[in-house]
């Protein structure tokens, strides 16, 4: 049996940083270079290391356009390979203009003096994602952090000032969720709900999202025997430790938000194929809090020299959750 995920595609979303200063939130980038070295991974995930599986868009590149191309390369994606699995995972402000109720994802290229005209609409988004023919399609919204990222010393959360008039920051509605998961197979994940904030751990090397969702890509979720990562297994596990773990950080609730009604299917390799021991999760937690670290670490002391991570793939021996090599 192979140990590649092969039929596994990926689009990583990591605003970063804004053209609008203000907005900028750059632990959302380590997010998305995290769950990137976790999914080409060969120890974990075990996704193909190339460009015609994984596009990741960070920073100045996570604009309008570029997302709503590299939609259209899923999509094409998964006209030519009828087995496709499209993962999508967004890392970003989400802002609702409470006039029309219309929500918003904030990419790079925003323009304050015109939000609603210049940023990228929940309509237009799930409008290309309904023509993506995948039957296995799991879409992951990481959304409302600036509250998460302003708190004080003593752990009380400020409030943000980011915001404008006119518009909260939400994560996305009931409503706004049942349009994304229209059609065959779509799954749909956010990470709180309401007007929750989605917060980071104290070091801001990750979002606790983000935290646990590596947790369950690592076979957190899963019985010993499993040899696949499966949606139920990662709603599972972030759907108790992410409260826990903001209840005891912050004294706060983010509740993530699960919509499974497009099926329980396989998202990656649990293990690179070797799956789950015997003794199943427990036996293999502490190597996988390691290696969690490691990646976080990496991201911190190297991400910044990374200006775009689709070319690591490139530099020989480069491994971000392992590994480094500078040359």
């Amino acid at each position: 049996m192979s140990n590649k995920f092969t039929h596994g595609y990926a689009l990583l979303i990591g605003v970063g940083e804004s053209a609008y200063n203000k907005l900028s939130l750059p632990v959302t980038v380590k997010d998305t270079q995290a769950i990137y070295a976790a999914l080409i991974d060969p120890e974990l995930c075990a996704y193909p290391n190339d460009k015609e599986h994984i596009r990741v868009l960070n920073n100045k590149e996570a604009t309008k356009v570029a997302i709503l191309d590299s939609l259209n390369w899923l999509k094409d994606k998964a006209k030519s390979d009828p087995n496709a699995t499209i993962f999508i995972y967004y890392s970003g402000h989400g802002w609702l203009k409470e006039e029309n109720n219309r929500y918003y994802l904030i990419q790079h290229d925003i323009d304050p003096f015109d939000l609603a005209g210049s940023a990228l609409s929940a309509e237009t988004f799930t409008d290309v994602l309904r023509e993506i023919p995948a039957e296995r399609l799991f879409v992951v919204i990481d959304s409302c952090h600036a509250a998460g990222m302003a708190t004080s010393k003593d752990g009380n959360t400020a409030i943000s000032s980011n915001t404008p008039a006119g518009f909260v920051e939400a994560s996305p509605s009931k409503g706004l969720i049942e349009e994304l998961k229209k059609g065959k197979g779509r799954v749909v994940f956010t990470s709180s709900e309401g007007t929750q904030s989605s917060f980071y751990v104290r070091d801001e090397s990750l979002s606790i999202y983000t935290y646990h969702f590596l947790e369950a890509l690592q076979g957190a979720g899963n019985q010993p025997g499993d040899m696949e990562v499966r949606i139920s297994n990662i709603m599972n596990h972030v759907g108790k430790t992410v409260p826990d773990s903001v209840r005891s950080q912050y004294k706060q609730e983010q509740i993530p938000q699960f919509d499974m009604t497009g099926g329980d299917f396989a998202i990656a390799q649990l293990r690179g194929d070797k799956g789950l021991p015997n003794k199943g999760w427990d036996e293999v937690r502490s190597d996988a809090t390691q290696k969690i670290n490691r990646i976080a670490q990496n991201i911190q002391q190297y991400g910044r020299y990374i200006t775009n991570i689709n070319e690591v793939r490139d530099v020989q021996n480069f491994h971000i959750g392992d590994v480094i090599n500078k040359n």
